[in-house]
């Protein structure tokens, strides 16, 4: 839940920053330069990050961790640290589509309202949070919903970064619990039943996510 809870603060902010911006073209630009890793094969991504930014020889990051003095470390055999690479992996892959989605609800929202609360002192934060985010709440619902569910079934980053599950399986997801169950370990039948238990966390959380936001998805 932090991965999906980052990824709408994050797509949120930023596709009310490309809103705000002077031209449609340069918001174009900006759509389409976050959008793009969204239409990448996410295997060959995940494999750049792996070897490119956190491989134990020549990734960015124990380059940076040298730069400050420190000693390069294997990211692969830790917890928690390998967990947050690949949130962060994660976010940079599919940000795209959720600021897609935001920047329309943003757009659709008539300016007639912003107006009006500018005129009656309202500055640009309050405006946003008590009009548009309350105007919003159809997109909002369908972008928590949907990338909740997204995230419930991850599965090429965590095959790439950590195919054993990490140290202690630390990393361990249920989707690679899954296919190492099936397909390792030949349980068909145990996986079947995971898979099929999968499947009702998300429909219940899903549903209890909607009711909670209370969306109303009727023009009645």
């Amino acid at each position: 839940m932090a991965a999906v809870s980052a990824n709408i603060v994050v797509t949120l902010f930023l596709a009310k920053l490309i809103s705000v911006l002077p031209s449609k073209g340069l918001k174009t630009v900006f759509r389409t330069i976050f959008f793009i890793p969204c239409i990448a094969p996410m295997v060959g991504t995940a494999m750049i990050w792996k070897y490119g930014i956190i491989g134990t020889e020549n990734g960015v990051v124990n380059q940076i961790v040298q730069f400050f003095g420190g000693t390069p470390k294997n990211w692969f055999m830790t917890g928690l640290p390998l967990m947050m690479f690949i949130i962060l992996y994660t976010l940079w892959a599919d940000i795209g589509y959720n600021i897609v989605l935001f920047s329309a609800g943003i757009e659709g929202v008539p300016k007639e309202f912003d107006e009006a609360a500018a005129i009656d002192g309202a500055g640009a934060i309050r405006r946003f949070l008590s009009i548009k985010l309350p105007l919003m709440g159809r997109t909002f619902a369908f972008v928590a919903v949907m990338t909740m569910a997204n995230y419930f079934q991850m599965f090429a980053q965590f095959r790439v970064f950590a195919p054993d599950g990490g140290m202690n399986d630390s990393v361990m997801v249920l989707t690679n619990y899954i296919y190492k169950t099936s397909f390792v370990s030949f349980h068909m039948g145990y996986a079947s039943a995971v898979a099929a238990a999968l499947f009702v966390i998300v429909f219940a959380v899903a549903m209890i996510q909607n009711k909670m936001m209370r969306a109303d998805w009727s023009y009645e």
